[in-house]
């Protein structure tokens, strides 16, 4: 019988941290579960969706230590963090052997069904990884995210679009995301990067590191293999599959020399928008914008023959554009910017807008126009 005495906050945060990617529906049982182990005196805690996985060296609370008789199992994640968050009592006792996995706390009690820790499919580290880490604060890396993720493609069959490109190059930070429609690009000057590396991080692994990075300076190491990424921060360790492919020349669809120029509150176009997206069609999302020295004007109809306007006083006198957007790309931007002032880059109706940000090279927004 192994037994182990824990405090629930310290096993639910550590829990927390591996579960957000286990699936509900499986393909192999054994993948909705945690792998245990015994680690020194703390327990690592293990899941897998066989694209990724995640490890994290979690401590058990004050006065609580693994011993190593410990023997590992694999318990369903899910159903493991819903009775700890529902436990009465700060102190969990746990028992496993013979298939069955127990939870005492206080003077409840919940038998689980366990399977063999052998059965859990653990990634193979790839033999091809550099020497020489990226190095970068996770509160620079999670703002570089923020500013990018939005603009990834969600199932399209153009697979290589479902990731984020990753562009390490001299002491250069690139990250690039698009969907055939729009383009999102940041870059950062960093201090600890190594060789050039471009490689695709799926969409999955990025939208976990968004929600697991911190906000300070603590550091985020990444070493990249022909097809595989490994990320350590913190107690995480984070092995994940990259996404094969070409990705599309970013470069190439930024567009440069745009003659027609605007800058305005980001708060405030971004709220008459959300105002016109009302009355857009549910389908296309369609929002007009006439553009005139002094006014901004934004429209929208729909089937139901019903209508919005917006019309905004702006620092304008370049040439008088009509273009047409699928307004929530423009909302997915502003809703991300940091910063009260937005800078647009027009050239007619005809061709794509860049969006930036005044005095910071650092971000581009490439939006294509759509016939309305």
């Amino acid at each position: 019988m192994n037994r182990l005495t824990v405090s629930r906050e310290a096993l639910l945060k550590g829990l927390g941290g591996v579960a957000g990617i286990v699936e509900r529906r499986q393909t192999l049982p054994v993948l909705a579960n945690v792998l245990m182990q015994p680690v020194d005196a703390d327990l690592a805690l293990t899941t897998s969706d066989m694209e990724i996985q995640m490890r994290m060296r979690t401590t058990l609370g004050e006065g609580h230590a693994a011993t190593a008789d410990l023997q590992a199992t694999t318990v369903n994640a899910r159903k493991l963090i819903d009775i700890l968050r529902a436990a009465p009592a700060p102190e969990a006792a746990l028992e496993w052997a013979d298939g069955k996995f127990t939870v005492r706390c206080g003077k409840s009690r919940f038998s689980l069904q366990t399977l063999p820790a052998e059965d859990f499919p653990l990634v193979k580290e790839a033999a091809d990884y550099s020497a020489q880490p990226l190095v970068i604060g996770q509160g620079q890396f999670k703002r570089m995210l923020a500013l990018v993720h939005f603009a990834m493609a969600q199932h399209d069959i153009r697979y290589y679009l479902n990731g984020l490109l990753l562009v390490a190059d001299g002491h250069q930070l690139t990250l690039v995301s698009t969907d055939g429609h729009r383009l999102a690009l940041v870059s950062a000057q960093v201090e600890g990067l190594a060789e050039k590396r471009e490689v695709i991080l799926p969409r999955k692994t990025v939208m976990e590191l968004l929600r697991l990075l911190a906000d300070g300076e603590e550091p985020i190491a990444m070493r990249f293999a022909s097809n595989q990424a490994k990320l350590s921060f913190g107690d995480m360790e984070l092995v994940s599959k990259l996404v094969e492919g070409k990705f599309p020349d970013y470069q190439r669809v930024v567009p440069k020399g745009h003659k027609n120029h605007l800058q305005l509150s980001r708060q405030t176009l971004l709220a008459a928008l959300q105002r016109v997206a009302i009355l857009t069609s549910d389908k296309f999302k369609g929002v007009r914008i006439n553009l005139e020295p002094g006014a901004l004007r934004i429209s929208s109809t729909n089937a139901e023959q019903e209508e919005a306007q917006e019309e905004l006083d702006v620092d304008y006198s370049g040439d008088p554009i009509e273009i047409g957007f699928n307004v929530a790309y423009l909302i997915d931007v502003l809703s991300n910017l940091p910063g009260e002032t937005v800078r647009l880059d027009l050239q007619d109706g005809n061709s794509s807008v860049l969006m930036t940000l005044p005095d910071d090279a650092s971000f581009k927004y490439v939006v294509m126009p759509m016939r309305i």
